[in-house]
């Protein structure tokens, strides 16, 4: 564990029990982040621009187990900290294809989260934003009994930049706030669908609000605008939205793929243009993504504004680029995890002693060469299972007093645990090594 650094009983159960699982944790990541310090002054610096209503761009690049996941989602955890909200969003053909703009926004708007509210937060955060406009309407002298009429000129005023281009979000907003007035929690419910991009609203509701079909391409724009907009309003000055894995795009048919790409090239623009003040907009991606015919140079514009030089030595990287690579785990580093992970564990632990001196740092190098041995010798791979069986052992060490994980433990890894990743790097479906 970070030296200096308090950990609650909570915050590291959360930790272990996701590591437990093989997932990467939702919170706590800054005590498992080994490598990434010399991102965390540009970050900052990054979220202070959004804070200040600017907006930010930035593609993240890395090999498969390179840590991009993890990097986006330590990136978010601070934004939250910072009152901000932050939506993970994957990229498909299927689900989430880039090329329909409608469909980003709204797997955005499920995967909306805050510090306080998980996903998906869209209705608490609006809630709080009619709540901020009726105390500001008291505030600048609203006489109570003509309330409503004050929130609808706030409504209309904070919201006039937005309406020029959306003009449905902000009748969406009306619609949704007249329904829950008069206790109608169904047509408040089917008009806040519609406000996140949900498809099928029924009519009856759509009618109640005054507004017509489903929300396009181009509309999904302004009604980003308009989500910035009331996200700022109610106390959350900035939106990290992740695009996480936009490789997959090189494995969809042609003409979908150059519509993703133009509609990437089109998102990089309008947040350099300053039309959407408080977003940090992060992608991830392999290198062959960025670099090979079949994904950004595909698209000479889009080739042009991701253009960053990696021809250098790693380790002078410029993280203020538009573009940054995440190095991957080496042997040392995986074991500088292994060390911060026990520590975290034994803080916690029946007996601590036992499973420091137990699972001692000779210990963490032997497993993590066992496990990067099973998979073809890829550190890169590795640091996920890795984790998952330190917890496995501590588990045993932590119960059981007479457990001695050299004698008693063998590595095993089975091809139903394993990711894709994972069972393209490993050469047999289930191996087993003695330590």
């Amino acid at each position: 564990m970070t030296a200096g650094v308090s950990v609650s009983a909570v915050r590291r159960r959360e930790v272990i029990d996701a590591l437990r699982q093989g997932a990467v944790p939702q919170a706590g990541l800054d005590l498992l982040a080994v490598g990434l310090g010399r991102f965390g002054d540009t970050v900052g610096d990054e979220l202070d621009t959004l804070a200040s209503g600017g907006s930010v761009f930035k593609a993240v690049r890395g090999e498969y187990g390179s840590g991009k996941t993890f990097f986006t989602r330590w990136l978010a955890e601070q934004a939250k900290r910072r009152g901000m909200a932050t939506a993970e969003v994957q990229v498909s053909e299927n689900e989430t294809p880039l090329h329909r703009l409608e469909t980003v926004y709204r797997r955005l708007t499920e995967r909306l989260c805050t510090a306080s509210y998980p996903p998906s937060a869209l209705r608490p955060v609006v809630d709080a934003w009619f709540y901020v406009l009726e105390e500001d309407a008291l505030t600048a002298g609203a006489d109570p009994s003509e309330l409503g009429q004050a929130v609808e000129e706030l409504l209309a005023e904070r919201l006039a930049g937005v309406s020029r281009s959306a003009p449905t979000f902000a009748a969406a907003l009306r619609g949704y706030r007249g329904a829950s007035a008069a206790g109608d929690a169904a047509t408040a419910d089917a008009i806040l669908a519609w406000l996140g991009g949900q498809p099928n609203v029924a009519a009856a509701a759509r009618r109640t609000a005054g507004v017509r079909g489903d929300l396009d391409h181009f509309g999904a724009l302004g009604f980003v605008q308009g989500l910035l907009t009331v996200l700022r309003d109610s106390g959350h000055p900035g939106l990290v939205l992740v695009l996480d894995e936009v490789e997959t795009l090189q494995r969809v048919r042609s003409d979908a793929r150059d519509k993703a790409l133009n509609s990437l090239r089109q998102l990089i623009d309008e947040v350099h243009s300053g039309r959407f003040p408080g977003l940090y907009l992060l992608i991830t991606g392999t290198p062959t993504f960025f670099e090979g015919p079949q994904g950004a140079q595909r698209l000479a514009p889009l080739a042009q504004r991701l253009a960053t030089d990696f021809t250098g030595d790693p380790r002078f990287d410029n993280p203020r680029a538009i573009q940054i690579r995440l190095p991957g785990f080496t042997l040392d580093s995986l074991g500088e995890l292994g060390t911060r992970v026990r520590d975290l564990y034994a803080a916690g632990a029946s007996v601590p002693g036992r499973i420091t001196s137990v699972v001692d740092d000779g210990y963490l190098t032997d497993l993590g060469r066992a496990v990067t041995g099973e998979l073809g010798g890829q550190v890169g791979v590795a640091p996920r299972l890795f984790l998952r069986k330190l917890v496995d052992v501590m588990d045993r060490v932590d119960q059981f007093e007479e457990f001695d994980p050299r004698r008693h433990y063998a590595l095993a890894l089975a091809a139903s645990e394993l990711t894709e990743v994972e069972r393209n790097a490993i050469s047999a479906d289930s191996v087993e090594l003695d330590l």
